[in-house]
């Protein structure tokens, strides 16, 4: 268990390492953003995928600045690719950003930024979810989210939000556990909004 551990901590530094290279908060930052780190890099939970998540709020909201900021950031030469949603007139209100760098050791990162609009519904509900699974879990609980995802087949489509949902509020252990939980409930689409 103390490999998950390690592991997880490994990519944490490593996820740093990408965010300082590629200027991602100056980059934000220099157009008036704020940019808050959600999902598994923000709870130390990366296992095997490895992606940052991030929101980004600025007031007022602007489209070029968004590009502005999205362009210094394909300035590294380690940026693979960039892909742009725009989301603005969709519940979401937001546009999103999704970036490729390939790391000096050949792994692939992913950078999902997600700029979004601040009367959008879900503008600081992610941020609150990274908060209040990172509070419910126990070390138990930890181990449990971290193992069931270093176990997880390549073929499965599984949300990171689902594991700490099986984890947290069913108690769920391991891979086999959890595939018979997801298994016993409907697909998941869309958005999932739970939170502990």
């Amino acid at each position: 268990m103390e490999d998950f551990l390690k592991k997880a901590e490994l990519l944490d530094e490593q996820a740093r390492q990408v965010i300082k290279d590629v200027r991602l908060m100056e980059s934000w930052q220099s157009v008036g953003a704020t940019l808050n780190m959600v999902g598994s890099f923000a709870m130390g939970l990366m296992m095997n995928h490895r992606d940052i998540d991030c929101h980004v709020y600025t007031d007022p909201f602007s489209l070029p600045d968004s590009f502005l900021a999205v362009s210094k950031i394909a300035e590294n030469p380690r940026i693979r690719s960039v892909n742009y949603i725009n989301l603005l007139d969709a519940e979401d209100k937001c546009l999103e950003w999704h970036a490729v760098y390939e790391a000096p050791d050949g792994e692939t990162w992913k950078i999902d930024m997600i700029h979004i609009l601040v009367d959008s519904v879900f503008d600081g509900h992610f941020e609150k979810v990274a908060q209040r699974v990172s509070q419910a879990l126990t070390q138990e609980a930890r181990l449990a989210v971290l193992s069931i995802k270093d176990a997880m087949p390549e073929d499965q489509n599984v949300m990171g939000i689902e594991i700490y949902q099986a984890v947290i509020q069913d108690g769920v252990r391991d891979i086999r556990a959890f595939l018979e939980w997801k298994a016993r409930r409907p697909e998941a689409a869309g958005i999932i909004t739970w939170m502990p």
